[in-house]
Parts: structure tokens; C-alpha cells; sequence
């Protein structure tokens, strides 16, 4: 694996494993501490977490463009979103009521709007075409042996301190800081487009064609401005997984839901909470490679797809009055499935189409429609949960789901996603 994938993006994965520690120890029990410590409704709590997991949409264009500007800026843009997203982490110590939490958790996420696309740039400029699919799994399962991690931690430091949600946001800042040191040390801080000739060559050394992201010999490159960052979604294939992600994401209920709609359907006690997420993580971790070799061999929009149907299961399963042992192992198994199929596959087959000088813009814009998609699921969804019942706002995002699946289908890419990459 280590001959095909290159040392920038193990070091990324070693930036992100740590980072993740820190952060899904705050997630895996922000819910219960919100919902049940602090008293918010189904609603309020749909607007907290619609800003964690939707207000980095506001800045993601921005990070991109800082990024693909300085050539070289792709590692400190990238830092700098790691360095506000650990300094929000003491914060939440401080936030009682609804306005101040909303506030921290929104730089928080201005952190991750930051640092995420170009850090996906730094990856898929570091691999070659015919096997990004598999570079973003090698990433994407070291991301989430920390989100595995994160809740177990979280777990122990609450049955371990008498103040357990002060104590996890102080471990959390702790690790946050140690991510951002490894990124600063062992992440290279040149420009991927002045990759060693070897690494360049690779990326270029495409079987029978050339990449169609890559700038070719003797073509005028393009310069990265605003302008030119929005003009690639004239590109066609672009456009429609741009799109397709932003019709997806507004059916994609959020993780924190799917874990209080299986605490109520369960039973589950406070204090076994923070390992519902463990489930989600291990199932990504074990199935990223796998199914990001699949998408490079088979076509990377089908195994997206394929990442949707398994969420949609996932769904079908709540909303059933199977009560069995195995309930929540078979959700949080396509839970993470669902992830593994379609967090990095989704960022593979959107490079695909993205000039090298702009990588780090095009990933973004992707990101930028299915960040704010999903903003606006988490108020729908928490206002239908007040509303109507868990089980109601379950089966609208099931149907919606679906619906948009079916668009996606008919509105699929062009045959650089479609098929294998080599």
C-alpha cells in the first residue's frame, strides 16, 4: 500500500487520527449534554447541531481559494483551521446557555471549513489518478481510527471525573494542540504542484489518456481567482456532482440524531451514550480501503450511490418495530458504511475534473453545497421532530432520501466518474 500512497498523505492521516481523538470526544457527547444536561429541545438542539455540522459551508470557498493563490499555502491554510478548531475546544467550559455555545461551535466549524478542503487538495495532488479512490481511504480510515478513539476517551473520562463534561473538553483541547504541532512538523510545506519529479511524473503518467484535472504540457495554466473557482462548475461533470451532493445532503440526517433516535428506540442509558459512535467508526475504518479501491476499480459514482442505498437501509431499519439485539449493530454497520462509501470516494471523483491550479476551490464548492444541504436538514429535521414525533421526521428524510437518490442516478457524471480510473 505504502508504493502507491504517497507519505503526504499518511501524515495528513496521522493529522487528522489526532485531530479526530479531539474532536469526536466533544461530539460523541455534545448531544446528551445539550439535549440532557442543558435541557434543549429536539429544535434547539437542530439548530446547534446544523451550525457544528453546516457553518463551515460559510467559509470553505475561502479556504480553498487562500490555498490554490500561494501555491504553497495549502499546509497553512490547513493550519490554521486545525489551530481555530482547538482553540474553540476550552471554550465550551465557559458556554452554559444557547447563544454562547452557538458562537463557539460556530468557530469551531470555521476552523473546519478552513482546513478541509485544502487538505483534501494536499491529498488528491499527492496521488495519482488511477488510484486516488484508495488514498482517500488510506486518509479517511486513519481519520476515523481517531473518531474511534474520541468516544472511547470521552467514555472513560466520564466514568472516571466527578465534572466529566468539563473534563472532556479539557482532554479534548489537550490532544486538538497535539494534531496541530504534527501538522506544523511532519506534513511537507511545499506546494504539490512542486512535487518531487518522481511524484509529478506519477501524477501524470495516466495508462492511454491524461488526467482530465491535470494541466496539460504547454497549456496556458489557469490562475486561481474567486472567478475562475466558480467558473468550474461550467464543467458538466462538476456540476452535476456538485448538485448531486447538495440534493443529497438535504436528506442526510445527521449522526447525532441517528444516535438519539437509537438511544430512545433502545433504552439506552446516559452513561453508555458516547460509545454509540464506536459503532459508525469501526465500521468506516474497516471498510474506507476496501471500498475505495472498489470505487477505482468499478467506478467511483457507483459505489457513491452504493453509499446512499446503505444509509437508506439504515433508515428503513429504525423506522421498523424490529426491537432485536442485533438493531444496533446492523445501523451503526451501514451507518459507517455509508461514510466509507461516500466521504472520500465523493472528494476522489470531484478531482477528477478540477484543473491542479484549483484543486483546492473545486473540492470546496462540493463541500460548500453539501455543507450547507446538510445545515439545513438538521433544522428541518429537529422542527419535524418537535413537531411531529422522531419517527415522523425519520420517514420524510427516508422518502426525501430516496427521491433524490433516483435524481442522482438520472443526473450522473460523465464517464470519467463512472468508470475505473485507469
Amino acid at each position: 500500500m505504502s508504493a502507491v500512497v504517497a507519505p503526504t498523505v499518511f501524515a495528513l492521516g496521522a493529522v487528522s487520527l489526532i485531530t479526530d481523538v479531539s474532536s469526536e470526544m466533544v461530539t460523541a457527547v455534545l448531544p446528551l449534554y445539550l439535549v440532557t444536561g442543558l435541557g434543549l429541545s429536539p429544535l434547539g438542539f437542530g439548530l446547534l447541531d446544523g451550525i457544528y455540522n453546516g457553518f463551515s459551508a460559510l467559509v470553505r470557498l475561502a479556504g480553498g481559494h487562500l490555498a490554490d493563490r500561494g501555491g504553497g499555502r495549502h499546509k497553512w491554510v490547513a493550519g490554521i483551521g486545525y489551530a481555530v478548531s482547538a482553540a474553540c475546544k476550552p471554550l465550551l467550559l465557559l458556554a452554559h446557555t444557547l447563544t454562547p455555545i452557538g458562537l463557539v461551535l460556530a468557530a469551531d466549524r470555521t476552523g473546519k471549513g478552513l482546513r478541509t478542503a485544502p487538505r483534501d487538495a494536499l491529498i488528491s495532488l499527492s496521488s495519482t489518478p488511477e488510484n486516488r479512490g484508495r488514498a482517500f481511504g488510506v486518509h479517511r480510515a486513519m481519520d476515523t481510527a481517531g473518531a474511534l478513539l474520541g468516544p472511547l476517551a470521552a467514555f472513560l473520562i466520564l466514568r472516571a471525573t466527578v465534572d466529566g463534561y468539563d473534563a472532556v473538553f479539557t482532554v479534548s483541547f489537550c490532544v486538538a494542540v497535539v494534531g496541530v504541532l504534527v501538522l506544523v512538523l511532519f506534513v511537507p510545506g511545499s506546494s504539490p504542484t512542486a512535487a518531487p519529479r518522481t511524484e509529478k511524473a506519477a501524477r501524470e503518467r495516466v495508462v492511454g489518456e491524461r488526467d482530465v484535472g491535470e494541466t496539460a504540457v504547454g497549456e496556458k495554466a489557469v490562475r486561481p481567482t474567486l472567478r475562475a473557482a466558480f467558473a468550474l462548475l461550467a464543467r458538466r461533470d462538476l456540476r452535476r456532482i456538485t448538485v448531486c451532493a447538495l440534493l443529497l445532503g438535504l436528506a442526510t440526517v445527521s449522526d447525532s440524531f441517528v444516535y438519539l433516535l437509537l438511544q430512545r428506540r433502545l433504552g439506552v442509558p446516559d452513561r453508555w451514550f458516547a460509545l454509540l459512535p464506536l459503532g459508525t467508526a469501526a465500521a468506516f475504518l474497516l471498510l474506507a480501503v476496501p471500498l475505495g479501491r472498489l470505487a477505482d476499480r468499478v467506478g467511483r459514482w457507483r459505489v457513491f450511490l452504493g453509499g446512499h442505498g446503505a444509509l437508506l437501509t439504515a433508515y428503513a431499519i429504525l423506522l421498523t418495530s424490529w426491537h432485536g439485539t442485533a438493531l444496533p449493530y446492523a445501523v451503526l454497520l451501514l451507518h459507517g458504511a455509508f461514510y466509507a462509501a461516500t466521504d472520500g470516494v465523493l472528494m476522489a471523483a470531484a478531482s477528477d475534473g478540477v484543473p491542479a491550479e484549483l484543486r483546492s476551490s473545486g473540492l470546496a464548492l462540493v463541500q460548500t453545497g453539501q455543507a450547507a444541504a446538510r445545515f439545513v436538514c438538521s433544522l428541518g429535521f429537529g422542527a419535524a421532530w418537535t413537531l411531529w414525533g422522531d419517527r415522523t421526521a425519520l420517514m420524510a428524510s427516508a422518502t426525501a432520501l430516496a427521491v433524490c437518490a433516483v435524481f442522482a442516478l438520472m443526473l450522473r457524471p460523465g464517464r470519467s466518474v463512472l468508470e475505473p480510473a485507469s
